[in-house]
């Protein structure tokens, strides 16, 4: 997401306005005049941890001083409390802050047992912070949280790992279904299809892209059953249920490199011992099978 705006001339300017020495700034936020100064001029720019402190020492909100356009990730959120990611160790009881700093990569999500005392050190619910951890995985493949995705964004296996959230699900399941240059289809063009399969409007394209991206966590169950219809997924696949999530994330990346024409290579086997089981992979090869004959019309 959009770092706050550092202006070096308004924070001049607010501070000679409230009468408040640079020493005295320097005092509040453990740091010295000079290093004041330097921020002031330009030769140095403040560690965006130290924004929220230097907007209090003036007297000022630190989203009027120092403004960000959209809402915070995972780094945001722990910048604007105040924190460097090594002191987040000690925050949710680990031995090194690898669990945070994985998932402001948008490596790894966190484990459900961090999520509680890490939002209340960063003054947020939990639900905040998930819908933050979601900006940040976004922000890993590319994706814009609050513009359409370009296309062609991501790949069949962007996560590396079987989707938990809703947004990575997604996010999937249109990589994997539109592999080829021309890229999944918008925001708008899912909507559309969501609304023509319910035969109502069930979804705007907001709607749609804050599903995408992470910033609505969940969808109503009838959004749900058109989408999975439009993609070509069972409808079990959005429920919370990690193995059923693993089985249609194996499932899709051998429908996704039988689209890139190699069918052939992926019938009738599984990913390597921890594979797809016989029943699920009976199901894949009869979906290969109709996409073989699918793409054979077509071309007739």
């Amino acid at each position: 997401m959009p770092a706050r705006h550092f202006d070096r001339g308004r924070l001049r300017a607010v501070r000679r306005a409230a009468e408040i020495y640079q020493v005295a700034v320097g005092e509040a936020l453990g740091v010295s005049d000079s290093a004041v100064a330097g921020w002031e001029t330009g030769a140095q720019t403040p560690d965006p941890e130290k924004l929220p402190a230097l907007a209090r020492a003036l007297g000022r909100d630190v989203d009027d001083l120092f403004p960000r356009s959209g809402p915070p990730d995972l780094t945001d959120l722990r910048c604007d409390a105040g924190y460097y990611q090594y002191e987040t160790a000690e925050l949710i009881g680990t031995k090194s802050a690898g669990p945070v700093a994985a998932a402001e990569r948008g490596e790894r999500r966190l484990k459900d047992k961090y999520v509680p005392a890490l939002a209340a050190a960063y003054g947020v619910s939990p639900e905040e912070l998930r819908r933050a951890e979601a900006r940040s995985i976004a922000k890993a493949q590319g994706v814009q949280v609050d513009e359409p995705a370009p296309s062609g964004t991501g790949s069949a296996s962007a996560l590396g790992t079987p989707p938990e959230s809703l947004a990575e699900k997604i996010t999937l399941l249109l990589n994997s279904s539109y592999p080829g240059p021309q890229g999944p289809p918008s925001d708008a063009e899912m909507a559309n299809a969501v609304n023509a399969h319910a035969g109502a409007q069930i979804i705007t394209e907001e709607g749609f892209r804050d599903l995408r991206t992470g910033v609505t966590g969940t969808a109503s169950p009838a959004v749900l059953d058109a989408l999975s219809t439009v993609v070509g997924v069972s409808r079990m696949y959005f429920e919370p249920d990690a193995a059923v999530a693993a089985q249609v994330y194996e499932g899709l990346q051998l429908l996704a490199a039988a689209k890139k024409g190699a069918v052939g290579r992926v019938r009738a086997r599984g990913l390597g011992s921890q594979g797809l089981s016989p029943k699920a992979m009976a199901l894949v090869n009869e979906l290969v099978a109709e996409l073989e004959e699918k793409e054979a019309d077509a071309g007739e």
